[in-house]
């Protein structure tokens, strides 16, 4: 894949053209005011994961509605006893869940609290998922996967009911006795990324223990661009839809944007290490610096860094950006 974006020069200065309803911040106190007033009841079930430095629990917790959303908290082995260790909480990529009970451990490999959550309706693409999302939305017809359930309104769409779900992993994740409830950190990548810019925002003001956040390619940032110009991954989704449904183009937009990376990630506070790829078409560079660049922007402010993998497609930094996130890491926690 060539690029396809502006020049790097030209992404570095790219500020999105997307603005947040007047009633942005009301309609996410409402939301997650709803979901608060159902118990967590958040537990943690030892299983057997066939490893040796590794400990393993099934996680439930109520999310959006109340709903059960299921999840994997790993520790490593060798912990003190009675230590309390920062987690990290991951998000997980469109199409996949939670996965296998060993699938993905490395957090805890080095030293963390891993605490992976499952996404409502997901898992069919590759990674398996155990949570249903029992919350038809009311909002019509809607094209084939999950960008367009629910886009009638802003109380049906579907990632009203994933971002809550995520903001309440972070309080299950810190009401375990082996997490330290103030050094958390939130990590994901394309969708997982954009889930963590969500949060990131949603935390601030709202949920306190939040201290850093390591968006990877993220998705779900500023849906107007990434709807024109991105030929594959979920975005084409809500542009196939759009093709049938000509006269609901504002309507949508109007709808996204209280949903869009974009104004969420002006909230955030927590330093951030973001990642792009130059030559990503699932989500497009300048989709990715629009939230960069917002990050922090509506409040204080925030320490943020961008990665930035030249000749890489969605796959982005992989293994190297692990790296760069570990190091990251080091410098908040010493």
């Amino acid at each position: 894949m060539p690029l396809f974006d502006f020049p790097l020069d030209q992404l570095r200065r790219y500020t999105s053209d997307v603005t947040p309803p007047p009633d942005l911040s009301e309609f996410w106190d409402a939301t997650i005011g709803e979901a608060r007033a159902f118990s967590l009841d958040a537990t943690f079930g030892p299983v057997e994961n066939y490893l040796t430095l590794i400990d393993t629990f099934d996680v439930t917790f109520a999310g959006y509605g109340g709903a059960p959303v299921k999840g994997w908290l790993h520790l490593p082995a060798t912990r003190e006893p009675g230590a309390r260790l920062p987690v990290v909480v991951q998000y997980i990529g469109y199409s996949g869940g939670r996965g296998l009970v060993n699938q993905d451990t490395r957090w805890a490999q080095a030293g963390y609290a891993h605490f992976i959550m499952d996404t409502r309706g997901q898992g069919y693409g590759g990674v398996v998922g155990d949570t249903p999302d029992p919350h038809p939305s009311a909002g019509g017809v809607a094209h084939a996967g999950l960008m367009t359930r629910g886009i009638g309104s802003r109380e049906d769409y579907y990632y009203r009911r994933v971002y809550v779900d995520a903001f309440r992993a972070v309080e299950a994740a810190q009401s375990h006795p082996a997490v330290d409830p103030g050094r958390v950190v939130l990590a994901g990548v394309s969708q997982g990324g954009g889930i963590v810019v969500a949060t990131a925002g949603l935390a601030a003001g709202r949920l306190d223990g939040v201290i850093a956040a390591l968006p990877d390619v993220p998705f779900l940032q500023d849906f107007p661009r990434a709807i024109d110009i991105a030929p594959r991954g979920p975005y084409p989704e809500v542009a196939q839809f759009l093709a049938r449904h000509r006269d609901r183009y504002p309507a949508v937009l109007d709808v996204l944007r209280y949903f869009d990376g974009v104004n969420l990630a002006r909230w955030a506070t927590a330093p951030a290490l973001y990642s792009v790829a130059q030559m990503d078409d699932v989500c497009p560079p300048s989709t990715v610096f629009a939230s960069f660049n917002a990050y922090g922007s509506g409040g204080p402010g925030a320490a943020k860094e961008i990665e930035v993998y030249r000749f890489n497609n969605h796959e982005g930094g992989q293994e190297h950006q692990w790296i760069r996130q570990l190091l990251f890491l080091r410098g908040i926690l010493g």
